[in-house]
């Protein structure tokens, strides 16, 4: 049987984005320029899963940790990284050089860190800190720093760079945390599988069959040699339900997964189309 998805209208229409794997360079040991913490997940933060406490909040969990016998909020972004509060507990993963990049992992969910020797590890998301995400894309479009014309990936990360004052502020504004692990084969998605470049999607799991057949429907950018897109595509093809993310909520989002480098990132960054989203579903 074939189902299509609502969509945001309840007419069938999907908004589809697109995510990316991260590439940076980083060591196993702090140093001046690797001096920026990719940390794994605190010995002290609790998850707590509502559907165990009363059927009305099925699916619905909240992450914290314990003080005085009371679950409140995790720290934040601000707690982490300006406060330092969770600064040489040994939770650091890795160190990297690039707190922009860094940033942009966070909201990627995973990345390819490249050693000094040429060795890479890969990283992906384990657990967050349970605050909510906040978009810096539309907190510097309300500041009045960008215009909502202009916003793209790319302009983000050329503003940010150009503005390297701001960063601590702009990137506080985004509550949200990730802490990551080391995995063999990568990037993971919230099946506990190795997602495909074009192939895996992210949805609302508690909406949408997990791993299962689905067909999608929209435009995509064409990107040349200098990283700028040149043309736009109709395609349609296969893929399969392996993921979900913060912001990837309700019958009308959905993430594609690009791949990973400069392209993948380019794509995933110039994605927001409206198209259509088919499921195949087992009589």
């Amino acid at each position: 049987d074939v189902y299509k998805a609502a969509g945001y209208d309840n007419s069938g229409t999907v908004l589809f984005t697109g995510y990316f794997e991260s590439s940076l360079e980083g060591s196993m040991k702090k140093s001046e320029r690797y001096k920026y913490p990719v940390y794994r997940t605190p010995d002290d933060i609790v998850t707590v899963n509502l559907g165990k406490f009363s059927k009305k909040y099925q699916n619905e969990k909240i992450i914290g940790r314990l003080k005085n016998g009371e679950v409140i909020p995790y720290y934040t972004r601000y707690d982490i990284d300006r406060a330092g509060l969770l600064r040489g507990k040994n939770f650091e993963l890795i160190w990297v050089n690039d707190p922009v990049d860094l940033f942009f992992m966070h909201i990627q969910g995973s990345g390819k860190i490249k050693f000094p020797d040429g060795k890479f590890i890969q990283v992906s998301f384990d657990q967050s800190n349970g605050h909510p995400y906040r978009s810096i894309g539309k907190c510097l479009v309300e500041k009045g720093k960008l215009s909502d014309s202009e916003m793209t990936h790319q302009a983000l990360k050329k503003y940010l760079r150009e503005h390297p004052d701001e960063l601590s502020d702009v990137f506080n504004h985004n509550e949200s945390y990730i802490f990551f692990r080391i995995v063999e084969n990568g990037p993971v998605g919230a099946l506990g599988l190795t997602l495909t470049a074009g192939r895996s999607i992210a949805t609302d799991l508690n909406l949408f069959p997990r791993g299962a057949l689905a067909i999608i429907r929209l435009r995509k950018p064409v990107i040349d040699e200098r990283g700028s897109i040149k043309a736009w595509e109709s395609f349609s093809r296969f893929v399969l339900n392996q993921d979900t993310g913060g912001v990837i909520k309700g019958p009308g989002r959905v993430d594609l997964f690009c791949g990973s480098g400069a392209n993948a990132e380019a794509v995933a960054g110039s994605l927001k189309e409206k198209g259509e989203l088919y499921f195949l579903v087992k009589k």
